[in-house]
């Protein structure tokens, strides 16, 4: 089955598989530069179509401003223009986000993310009125990002579809998992062909894409960026054979991303994976901790079964 003839051969800016980068750490305070260097070097080889840095795979929210200015600083002087750097400037203060969207377009960034803020639970009027306030202050392109689980507040349609009368709202990310809800952005989408939807759940990406959809930000495109690339690809020419055997490599990485049963289990599996890659250490920002050994024998043997470690 093809993509979405209404969308065939319209291809927005920011599309494909765009890592949500983890941020290689030495310390809770100190970014492991090297690591950052090695990983980004590894997704670019693999093919991706851009990256994400500071998103909830990145650990942006326990990470100090010092820190998260440092990311983008170091990612986008690594990157050199290759692909397009987003960065993710999610704040519970309006001044700070403004602040890092300012700094990611002085260092070279192409366009910045941002969730409803978190904490307070506020009201879609009150979402909408921030967000557009928001854009009117950022120098870049931005992508919204609905994760509800993690921000307590939905983007609902009918906010998104306000904001997508700016056109320097170019996109939506939408980590949800309902399938009914990414339909909904789809017939949204239609009004606007430079306008992006992309997920950030594996299991949805396929089907979204066959749809209309553009791509995802796969956090295990970390460290196996090739075979979500070969994905997306396939998902885009409509080649379900090539589908059907990719389908069983990714089935073969659920244990290493997955690990848990919260969302720092996945975050704590990238990196351990990452690790045991020689690309990073598995050092996380508190309040997170490693995984135990139990948890990262699970791991091991998962990455052993899928050919990524030799025995």
């Amino acid at each position: 089955m093809k993509a979405d003839e209404s969308n065939k051969n319209v291809r927005p800016k920011f599309h494909g598989v765009i890592p949500p980068l983890v941020t290689p750490l030495r310390s809770s305070r100190d970014l492991d530069v090297g690591g950052l260097e090695k990983l980004l070097e590894h997704v670019i080889a693999g093919g991706v179509h851009g990256v994400f840095v500071l998103g909830s795979t990145g650990e942006a929210l326990s990470l100090s401003n010092r820190l998260r200015r440092d990311v983008v600083e170091q990612a986008c002087r690594i990157v050199r223009g290759r692909v397009p750097v987003l960065v993710g400037i999610t704040d519970t203060v309006f001044e700070e986000s403004v602040n890092l969207a300012r700094h990611a377009a002085e260092s070279g960034a192409q366009a910045l993310v941002v969730t409803a803020p978190y904490y307070y639970v506020i009201g879609q009027g009150e979402l909408t009125s921030y967000l557009e306030h928001l854009v009117a202050e950022l120098p870049l392109p931005l992508l919204l990002y609905n994760i509800p689980n993690l921000t307590k507040v939905p983007l609902e349609p009918e906010t998104v579809r306000r904001l997508m009368q700016s056109d320097r709202v170019v996109g939506i990310k939408d980590s949800s998992g309902d399938m009914n809800y990414v339909r909904e952005l789809l017939t949204l989408a239609k009004a606007r062909k430079d306008w992006s939807v992309i997920v950030g759940d594996e299991g949805l990406m396929v089907e979204t894409v066959r749809k209309g959809g553009h791509g995802g930000v796969l956090g295990g495109a970390n460290y196996v960026p090739r075979v979500y690339v070969e994905t997306y690809n396939a998902a885009v020419r409509g080649d379900d054979a090539k589908l059907a055997t990719l389908s069983k490599e990714t089935a073969l990485l659920t244990d290493i991303h997955r690990v848990g049963a919260y969302v720092s289990g996945g975050i704590r599996g990238i990196k351990f994976a990452l690790s045991l890659m020689g690309i990073c250490g598995e050092c996380v920002a508190e309040p997170f901790v490693a995984l135990t050994e139990p948890e990262k024998e699970r791991v091991r043997a998962a990455m052993l079964k899928a050919n990524l470690l030799q025995k």
